[in-house]
């Protein structure tokens, strides 16, 4: 089959290619459910995995992303590795944190199968954090994926800096941008703030914004203001979320103040405003021209991520915004961060796309080459794989008494993650 021109990359005899993602939250599903759609050619079936753990997504988290990707089934680490080895997957994008990257990259090298697949990785929004730790810990991947010109300059930079490869850095975009331009409505007053699990974290920051949030409200009596909450009761997603916001709003909240859950581009399609401390749903806004504001009422801090926004023209606060004021964003920002929102999005993964086929046409794939090595890392890798027990080569197979007992202790681990310490951590604040 010839591969058609609308790829944006020469034509090449080439079959669609077979794609596996392997991802371990609700928001790294979506990304790297969206990515394999975007770099692998049309046609191409791909087969979703989830990694058990604290943060395995439900099935309405699962089906919320729209990838049109059957279900995907829960796994170890391990057993992942036994079904790319068996079912020869041509492309495996790994939609992970990194270290869990960086295990199951030791775990492809020391299988060493006849041909191996082409890896990809990346990161699911804006890298605020950990910037070196987590690009080093996903070297070695054939494809490490920049979500913008900014991302790609950076990536470049931590890998040179230590002397390592970054030839596998490749310039795309966030795979879920989207949706129609907006465009205002003559009887639509629509506020909505993008709530996130875990920024801020203290439950009196969260009390904060939320008071900031009725406050508008009421200063607003005719406009629509909702809170866009990530997750339901009994949800979890990639990071943990100790002060729910809904339990927060438990009292009587004004009649024009909503909360709502569900995918973000329907939300969006209604909103007039976007406001967040620095979710990646700004970028989403941007993206369609939605009015968008960051705000700085808790500071400008490496750990709220809004420092991310400097010189987007986007930071405010809410006594701005309870005042009308609409930040207008910086046009060569909005270039920079890949928010495409001069419509060249359509282009934004061929070069990606372009990289993965090259690969692909290749007569061999050189080995995986981590940068983190027994040599280089003696005293951080061990640690690393050991945490993922693919360092002992975890057999795949296992009993099914066995397969009982340790999903039954993975449920036990797993409630006292999400339910018991978050409840002990509380008392202790008391």
């Amino acid at each position: 089959m010839r591969l058609p021109n609308v790829l944006g990359v020469p034509s090449r005899n080439r079959e669609a290619v077979r794609v596996a993602v392997l991802a371990d939250s609700d928001t790294r599903w979506k990304w790297g459910a969206l990515t394999a759609r975007r770099i692998s050619p049309p046609g191409s079936p791909v087969t979703g995995f989830v990694l058990r753990g604290r943060a395995t997504p439900t099935t309405r988290q699962l089906a919320e992303v729209g990838a049109d990707v059957a279900a995907p089934r829960e796994v170890t680490g391990a057993e992942f590795l036994h079904a790319v080895l068996q079912d020869a997957y041509d492309v495996v994008v790994l939609a992970l944190v990194g270290g869990t990257v960086q295990a199951l990259l030791h775990g492809l090298a020391g299988m060493a199968p006849p041909r191996r697949p082409v890896v990809v990785t990346g990161y699911v929004g804006v890298v605020y954090e950990k910037l070196a730790d987590g690009l080093l810990l996903r070297h070695g991947a054939d494809v490490v994926l920049a979500n913008s010109r900014h991302d790609a300059r950076r990536f470049r930079a931590v890998y040179e800096g230590v002397g390592a490869d970054a030839s596998a850095v490749v310039e795309a975009a966030l795979p879920f941008l989207g949706g129609a331009r907006y465009a205002p409505a003559p009887d639509r007053d629509t506020v909505v703030f993008a709530a996130q699990p875990s920024v801020p974290a203290p439950r009196a920051d969260r009390a904060y914004l939320l008071r900031r949030l009725v406050e508008h409200a009421r200063l607003h009596p005719h406009r629509e203001v909702l809170l866009k909450l990530r997750s339901r009761p009994g949800e979890h997603t990639t990071h943990v979320e100790e002060h729910p916001y809904q339990k927060l709003a438990r009292g009587p909240l004004p009649p024009n103040l909503r909360l709502v859950h569900g995918h973000m581009g329907e939300v969006l399609d209604r909103t007039d405003l976007l406001v967040t401390v620095s979710s990646t749903a700004a970028l989403e806004a941007l993206h369609r021209g939605v009015p968008t504001a960051v705000l700085t009422d808790l500071g400008v801090r490496e750990a709220l991520g809004n420092h991310h926004f400097l010189g987007s023209g986007l930071l405010t606060s809410w006594d701005r915004l309870d005042g009308g004021h609409r930040p207008r964003p910086d046009a060569r920002w909005l270039a920079d961060q890949g928010v495409a929102a001069d419509g060249s999005y359509a282009t934004a993964f061929d070069a990606a796309r372009a990289r993965v086929l090259d690969l692909l046409a290749a007569p061999a794939l050189p080995p995986i080459a981590p940068y983190y090595t027994p040599a280089t890392a003696p005293g951080y890798l061990p640690g690393v794989l050991g945490r993922h027990r693919l360092d002992a080569g975890e057999p795949p197979a296992t009993s099914p008494v066995r397969r009982v007992l340790r999903d039954a202790a993975r449920g036990v681990y797993r409630h006292g993650v999400q339910r018991v310490a978050p409840v002990i951590r509380r008392l202790g604040e008391l």
